[in-house]
């Protein structure tokens, strides 16, 4: 059975974007995080994202600049299997480059649970918050890892709107250089 986790980049005072859906605010990386990036990438999970994210990812990681500044990254990124929550998005057919695409168009806690059962891989939610909000609601992640940035936004989108209250363990706490600090958390 596979687990659900979830990549979050946050301010400090908890916000996935800004006002606007603006992520201008994400403190560049360094080597630091490119080696964190590539270590992190050598899973065998299935991506998971929003219709937002995945086409922000989808626009990156098959282009030729990523494939030279972050190759192990965008290997994994073209070749993992990925899955799009979206009610809008038709379906995607492999590209020359990016594939393994699958739309589904609803959030149901049973299907989710019968998908994650039927896994011999793990499912990783990258970026997508509103996504993250919706899983984190059904109570179906079982670790989240916040990437939190240095800076206080003042306003945004939220990342736990919503969000029952949920008791968590410490797994790990990772500062970076740059001043961002990795925290790595599943619920009790």
């Amino acid at each position: 059975m596979g687990k659900i986790g979830s990549f979050t980049h946050v301010s400090l005072d908890g916000f996935f974007a800004g006002p606007n859906g603006e992520i201008d605010w994400f403190k560049p990386g360094d080597e630091e995080d490119r080696a964190f990036a590539a270590a992190a990438s050598g899973g065998s999970g299935t991506l998971v994202f929003g219709r937002t994210t995945y086409g922000m990812m989808a626009s990156y990681w098959p282009t030729p600049e990523a494939r030279e500044e972050f190759p192990d990254v965008a290997g994994v990124m073209n070749a993992a299997p990925k899955i799009v929550f979206s009610r809008t998005m038709g379906p995607v057919k492999d590209g020359p480059i990016w594939k393994n695409v699958r739309v589904i168009r609803d959030i149901g806690r049973d299907e989710i649970l019968k998908l994650k059962r039927a896994a011999d891989r793990d499912f990783v939610i990258l970026g997508s918050g509103s996504l993250v909000q919706q899983f984190a609601r059904l109570g179906l992640i079982d670790e989240y890892q916040l990437m939190v940035n240095p800076v206080i936004l003042g306003a945004g989108k939220y990342l736990f709107k919503d969000v029952n209250r949920t008791n968590l363990e410490l797994l790990e706490a990772r500062p970076f250089r740059n001043g961002k600090v990795l925290l790595r958390y599943a619920p009790v």
